[in-house]
């Protein structure tokens, strides 16, 4: 399988780009750690080759997942990417997720990222809608998704399994392009 590369997305102090195997020790110094996982519904890493094969099965040929490099270090400190949004199949909307290691919580570093990352979304992919979840509890990706000016839907009752087989209920938001557009005063 070919690998391909997501396009590199540069902002005042990140560079998003593709991952490689040389991330999987960045990776798994930020996945292991409980407090980031699981708040988005998958098990802290147990080992960099885990890690490893997170990059392979998951990252690797996914046009639209980008590894968060800090520019101060060059140490990967997260990742952002779209995949298509399973509860709008065949629309053209895609769901945004991202992870951040916990050091760098509090910042703004996941909201630049997420900027970014929506404007290459409406802009250079052409997307109609995308959308984002986060756990009930997830007051921080609650306030980035707010601060990236995504419109509250609702929540979704019991509705995600997470790794442990616990269900969750999930806090919905999205933005057209349109409302985007809008929001630049375009």
């Amino acid at each position: 399988m070919n690998k391909r590369e997501p396009q590199i997305i540069e902002t005042e102090r990140l560079i998003l780009r593709g991952f490689t195997l040389e991330d999987a020790a960045d990776l798994y110094d930020y996945a292991k750690n409980p407090n980031v996982g699981p708040h988005g519904g998958w098990k802290p890493h147990e080992s960099i080759e885990e890690s490893r094969k997170i990059i392979k099965e998951l990252f690797w040929g996914k046009y639209h997942i980008w590894a968060m490099v800090y520019k101060e270090s060059g140490k990967v400190i997260g990742s952002i990417g779209y995949e298509e949004d399973p509860k709008r199949p065949e629309t053209g909307c895609m769901e945004l997720g991202y992870a951040m290691a916990e050091d760098f919580w509090g910042r703004g570093l996941m909201t630049e990222a997420a900027r970014a990352v929506i404007r290459h979304g409406f802009e250079s992919m052409g997307l109609p809608m995308i959308s984002i979840y986060h756990n009930p509890t997830n007051y921080r990706s609650k306030r980035v998704i707010e601060k990236c000016g995504f419109r509250f839907e609702g929540i979704l009752r019991r509705s995600n399994r997470v790794y442990n087989g616990e269900i969750r209920d999930v806090v919905c938001y999205s933005m057209t392009k349109e409302e985007f557009m809008r929001d630049l005063g375009m």
